[in-house]
């Protein structure tokens, strides 16, 4: 069997989409731990463009970002399918749905980077928005995105079950309350029972610790950041 290698950083809800992927289906595998504020030249050797993690090493070969990395383990190891069986759903899960975080995640990361008043409401209001699409059209009536068990889906939210709860109360601001998104509610609870997810978290206070240096770091409001490079995504720096 090829070598296998996964290039993450720890606060990194990506890094631990293909972690929980390679767990979920057995996968053997080398991680390394990547320090971004000095790249290593192995990061800067596999990932030239966009210097970034995740990176996954299969055979010497590499393979960037997170979604694109997690279609090619499911289309390698075929064991313990991400996928639903049905095409229709197989189309949907991969080319929709993990593709909605990063299309939808900025709202939740302007909720973290800025001061109580007009900005933070908008954040809300817009991070309110994307979880009830979640709720409304990604769950409906199933314990997970694809259907009783873990799938893609569930691994791409995973940042949801997690990362967010530590923003909520860092900022002060609770997003899923159960009388508002019971389903979503009820998800985030069934996805970190699972054990292999339960065992591969990264420790709470940890990430409060982390997270609360990086607000420290960063301008907080977008009006006193012209002129500077902002994020676009809520784990940009991470």
């Amino acid at each position: 069997m090829a070598e296998v290698k996964l290039k993450g950083t720890w606060p990194s809800p990506f890094s631990y989409r293909v972690i929980w992927a390679l767990k979920l289906k057995d996968i053997p595998y080398e991680y390394i731990e990547e320090d971004l504020s000095n790249k290593s030249p192995m990061l800067l050797q596999y990932n030239p463009v966009h210097k970034m993690i995740p990176v996954l090493v299969h055979g010497g070969k590499p393979i960037f970002e997170s979604a694109v990395i997690l279609q090619y383990i499911e289309e390698v190891w075929p064991q313990n399918p991400l996928l639903p069986n049905d095409p229709y759903e197989r189309a949907v899960a991969p080319r929709f749905w993990v593709q909605f975080p990063k299309d939808k995640g900025p709202c939740i990361w302007r909720l973290f980077r800025t001061t109580a008043g007009e900005e933070q409401e908008k954040a809300k209001k817009e991070s309110l928005e994307m979880l009830r699409a979640l709720e409304e059209h990604g769950l409906g009536d199933k314990k997970f995105f694809g259907g009783d068990k873990i799938g893609i889906a569930d691994i791409a939210f995973g940042g949801v079950a997690h990362w967010l709860e530590v923003i909520e109360d860092l900022v002060g601001v609770k997003l899923i309350e159960a009388h508002i998104f019971p389903r979503l509610h009820a998800w985030t609870k069934n996805f970190k029972r699972v054990p292999i997810i339960k065992e591969n978290l990264p420790d709470y206070s940890e990430m409060l610790l982390y997270l609360t240096g990086l607000l420290e770091r960063l301008p907080r409001n977008y009006s006193s950041s012209k002129g500077k490079k902002i994020p676009t995504s809520g784990f940009d720096l991470i």
